[in-house]
């Protein structure tokens, strides 16, 4: 039990150096990265909003962990600041680093993200952009998918409650077969 809680104090020490505070430039390269990554790009011209979230990371050894810092977008323009935490459960290994972009369907759904603490089982409808392919479990179903690359979206990317959410892996490798939901925090800017 010891090596285990030592194992995960080195992940969640891994997750911590992983996620340093974002650049200003971090944002707005991301939001490129994104704008330019086939289905993904699409939802820029009909989301009613987005959160980006530049480094994200990632560790477990049987049980893991994720953080990372983002910020809120309305009509282009940054309303807030948002942080995302992960708890997963179940065979894993290793550690990574992604980007994730969450998209708001419409005013409703944005609302219910800011409203402080909101959680969902991004695994359900997260669509990975760099080659891939996955299964996941969530809180809120299971899903599978496949990419070709980061400009090559065209997978089963679509609003789930209003939220639509896609990543792309920055590095680092993971193995993986859990069950994990994301928590999200949000803070108005002043």
């Amino acid at each position: 039990m010891k090596s285990q809680v030592a194992a995960l104090m080195s992940c969640v020490a891994l997750v911590a150096l992983s996620s340093t505070p974002a650049r200003a430039d971090e944002y707005a390269d991301t939001i490129a990265v994104f704008e330019k990554a086939g289905e993904s790009a699409a939802f820029f011209k009909n989301a009613h909003g987005y959160a980006v979230f530049p480094t994200v990371g990632k560790g477990g050894i049987g049980i893991g962990g994720a953080y990372g810092k983002g910020r809120v977008y309305v009509g282009g323009k940054p309303i807030g600041e948002a942080t995302m935490t992960q708890l997963s459960v179940g065979w894993q290994l290793g550690g990574q680093a992604y980007s994730e972009i969450v998209f708001f369907e419409d005013e409703r759904a944005l609302r219910e993200f800011t409203r402080g603490d909101f959680e969902f089982g991004a695994g359900a409808s997260a669509v990975a952009i760099t080659a891939a392919v996955g299964a996941q479990a969530s809180t809120a179903g299971v899903s599978a998918g496949a990419s070709g690359g980061r400009h090559d979206a065209r997978t089963v990317g679509r609003y789930y409650k209003g939220m639509a959410t896609f990543t792309v892996a920055k590095g680092g490798l993971m193995y993986e077969a859990t069950v994990s939901g994301q928590k999200f925090s949000y803070t108005p800017a002043s």
